[in-house]
């Protein structure tokens, strides 16, 4: 039970030895680095202008820093261990004003979709940067965040894993069709060495996986259940599941976990929300794209922030807009733009896609494998 307690936060925390070992002994990159760049800025416009006209999404600029105080933050988790960095700025006011660097756009959005008077079913996509600076840095997480972070309006009555399951499907189609793209405009993509991209994407409860796999840890039971289906979507991240775990900690202010939202196996199970996982081919690991989900009612927030003890949260100006009534219902997510570069373009490293900070010893170890990180 150790492994499960040390599973539930973010990324966790590893050795470059690790990473060594995990990384292939057979890697070519498809594209050099002048293709890749040219490569992920034609699918980066392919697959903004397909959400926005398959999620009825237009283009909007978002915050790089947010008051401290506004309560607009995401603090990625509910155990406190990823802290945004803080700072103040102001020269010449009596006093500074205290900021904070975005660690995602997940809270902002909603409160974007009242500011930007979206009507019912429209929603905001934005080219969001952030940084996250308590991550162990490996191929596979960076302290640079680039993200499609987009939202949209629903109706009381769209709240439903219908609704949910439906968008993920867009999503889906999306990066399919992305991956066509590419093939087609960039040949050198098509290879032998490694399967396609699935056409079809598995939806799973978080419950289920856990009855399939019941002794192994979060990320041991994401990779197993990779090999039988090599796209999943996860439901239901956050609540409490038969084994007392959550499948993963999730913030309690913006995602709706703790809804009934299915029965299966004369099993009540719990959540609006969920991860795209796929199993990556170069890498041979777990891979997430994206976290999305339905977005909490008042009644779901105070509902949540008691379960985890934030209950003082209710006092911050972002979460007294929800409580009056004065944002709207919504779902959302964010999708990693460099997780999902690497996986189109058959990478393995983000650090070949975006240009960020790596510890030397990443870079060494890298070189070992011929992936060479951009500088």
């Amino acid at each position: 039970m150790a492994d499960k307690v040390a599973d539930l936060a973010g990324p966790g925390i590893g050795t470059y030895e690790e990473v060594d070992a995990g990384l292939p002994n057979d890697y070519t990159s498809l594209l050099n680095r002048k293709e890749t760049q040219i490569a992920l800025w034609e699918v980066k416009k392919y697959i903004e202008d397909q959400m926005c006209k398959k999620l009825n999404l237009f283009r909007i600029e978002s915050p790089l820093i947010v008051e401290k105080s506004s309560g607009m933050n995401d603090y990625l988790d509910r155990d406190g261990s990823r802290t945004p960095i803080d700072f103040t700025c102001g020269l010449g006011l009596e006093k500074r004003m205290e900021a904070q660097v975005v660690q995602a756009a997940t809270k902002w959005k909603r409160f974007a979709l009242a500011q930007f008077e979206c009507d019912m079913h429209e929603g905001i996509l934005t080219d969001m940067r952030a940084v996250r600076k308590d991550y162990f840095l490996d191929h596979d997480h960076s302290s640079y965040v680039d993200q499609w972070d987009w939202e949209q309006v629903i109706s009381a009555e769209d709240r439903t894993l219908d609704k949910l399951q439906d968008t993920v499907k867009k999503l889906w189609s999306i990066f399919v069709g992305a991956d066509e793209f590419l093939l087609k405009n960039f040949p050198k993509l098509g290879t032998d060495k490694y399967p396609p991209i699935p056409k079809e994407l598995k939806f799973l409860h978080a419950e289920e996986i856990l009855e399939m796999f019941p002794e192994l840890p979060r990320k041991q039971r994401e990779t197993a259940i990779l090999q039988k289906y090599p796209a999943v979507f996860i439901i239901g991240i956050g609540h409490t599941l038969e084994d007392g775990y959550p499948h993963e900690m999730r913030a309690a202010d913006y995602d709706d976990w703790t809804t009934p939202s299915v029965v299966k196996n004369g099993k009540q199970m719990h959540g609006l929300n969920g991860d795209i996982l796929v199993w990556n081919p170069i890498t041979k690991r777990r891979h997430e794209l994206t976290s999305m989900g339905v977005r909490v009612t008042k009644e779901t927030l105070v509902k949540q922030l008691k379960i985890t003890g934030q209950e003082d949260f209710l006092e911050l100006p972002y979460h007294k807009m929800i409580m009056n009534g004065e944002i709207p219902l919504s779902i959302g997510g964010g999708i990693g733009q460099s997780r999902t570069y690497s996986y189109l373009l058959r990478k393995a490293a983000l650090g070949e896609c975006s240009v960020t900070v790596w510890p030397q010893q990443l870079h060494d170890v890298c070189a070992k494998h011929n992936i060479h990180l951009l500088r």
